[in-house]
């Protein structure tokens, strides 16, 4: 059983390998003729911009060298991809107000920060791009002239030995066939065996300078955005959690704490009359207390229950299921429970509400039979799964129960996904970062 798993593995990483080189093969030789027109026009274009700039025309010569650099540098940023394994990003480009003048059109990326970033990448790659096709061509060259060396020996004019020396005999090998072809040989298979690493160095260190001039700015600016985002989702969150738990206060416990203030006012007058009625309304004043502490359990739940902070994830959702109104299939990852496989305290709480509040969902809108919950770990996510067989049209808008849901999702740096279409059934799906 091992040998056969480690040949299916070796099976599957070969082509995985070769598809790899093949595709930083190409990079790197594609990026140099790039480079080099990308130098000539853009260099040309700015010199003649600068150089005309005391004419009117010198501001249109450099406005359209910067555009050619936007052209060009999308070209590169198609080609990113396929090296550095990430989607691709495009900056955001300042664009001349609707109505503007042809003037103001001209200024526009002129003072564009990106826009310059564009022209000095199209000019200062080709310094990368030359050393990067230097080293693949030889690393190439003699991989394949090295590996099949021995096939074309024969065929090599050969002069006197005092016109040629061969690297065997200035290494003390002899100056025999076999010993210039075993050398030769290996030289190449030293180079065939590194071509992959280096090829690969070479695609990464050109694709590093690209992405660090090309789309730098927009990922910081990206990450900027996700974070103001999953800020105002998580102070939206709150603030619909408190006003949740202040309406459930002041709807429950309050009024359940008023009326025993009553039972016990009146009481203590019948006391002295009528001890039979003071005693009913004692006990009626003692079962108030009971469904007051119950009250206050059941919210304390929707905030941070202490079996979730004692024994983790998998017990504090068992517990849930356990007080569910129709049926319900727990599907949880048992290491979630474990000291070593626990998650962050904030990312169970989050896990914990998406759950409770979807199952309090089900309960109320749903008219559904039967509930699934899954809750698994894989590839640095955890995926948080909750479907039912009820009548559907689930949505998470503003204004709507799953709102708290997908404001609490995204203020952990994830994302919610409702399928609900009319008539069920239902699933809500929540992507939670590691």
């Amino acid at each position: 059983m091992t040998t056969v798993t480690a040949t299916a593995n070796q099976s599957k990483l070969a082509p995985t390998v070769t598809r790899q080189l093949l595709h930083d093969s190409g990079y790197v030789l594609l990026g140099f003729p790039l480079a080099l027109a990308s130098f000539v026009v853009l260099l040309a274009g700015t010199a003649l911009g600068i150089g005309l700039m005391v004419t009117v025309i010198g501001l249109p010569v450099l406005a359209g060298t910067l555009y050619a650099a936007r052209g060009l540098a999308d070209i590169e940023r198609l080609r990113l991809p396929s090296v550095l394994h990430q989607p691709r990003i495009r900056p955001h480009y300042r664009a001349a107000e609707p109505g503007a003048s042809a003037w103001r059109r001209i200024f526009v990326p002129i003072a564009d920060a990106q826009s310059w970033l564009d022209l000095s990448h199209g000019i200062f790659k080709l310094i990368v791009a030359v050393g990067t096709f230097v080293v693949t061509v030889v690393w190439w060259a003699g991989a394949v002239g090295g590996a099949l060396y021995w096939a074309y020996d024969w065929a090599l004019p050969r002069g006197s030995e005092a016109e040629n020396t061969d690297l065997n005999e200035l290494l003390g090998l002899g100056d025999s066939t076999a010993s210039r072809v075993g050398l030769y040989t290996a030289v190449g298979v030293f180079f065939l065996i590194t071509l992959p690493i280096v090829v690969r160095g070479c695609a990464l260190l050109q694709a590093s300078f690209c992405r660090a001039m090309l789309t730098g700015v927009a990922e910081m600016r990206d990450r900027i955005i996700v974070l103001e985002e999953q800020k105002r989702a998580a102070a939206s969150a709150e603030a619909t959690a408190l006003r949740r738990l202040e309406r459930d206060i002041h709807d429950g416990p309050q009024q359940r704490l008023v009326r025993l203030a009553m039972d016990l006012s009146r009481a203590r007058q019948q006391l002295a009359s009528d001890p039979e009625a003071a005693g009913r309304t004692l006990d009626e004043a003692v079962a108030q207390t009971r469904d007051t502490l119950a009250e206050l359990r059941a919210l304390s739940r929707g905030i941070a229950p202490p079996i979730l902070v004692d024994r983790g994830l998998p017990s504090a959702l068992a517990a849930l299921a356990g007080r569910g109104l129709i049926p319900i299939e727990l599907r949880v990852d048992p290491e979630l429970g474990t000291q070593g496989g626990r998650l962050d305290p904030a990312l169970e709480n989050t896990a914990y509400f998406v759950v409770a509040e979807a199952l309090t969902n089900v309960a109320k809108h749903s008219r559904a039979t039967e509930c699934q919950v899954s809750v698994e770990r894989a590839d640095r996510r955890l995926t948080v799964s909750v479907g039912d067989d009820g009548q559907g049209g689930a949505h998470a808008a503003k204004g709507h129960g799953l709102a708290g849901i997908a404001d609490r999702v995204r203020a952990a740096g994830g994302e919610l996904t409702v399928l609900s279409p009319s008539g069920g059934p239902t699933e809500i799906r929540a992507e939670l970062p590691l």
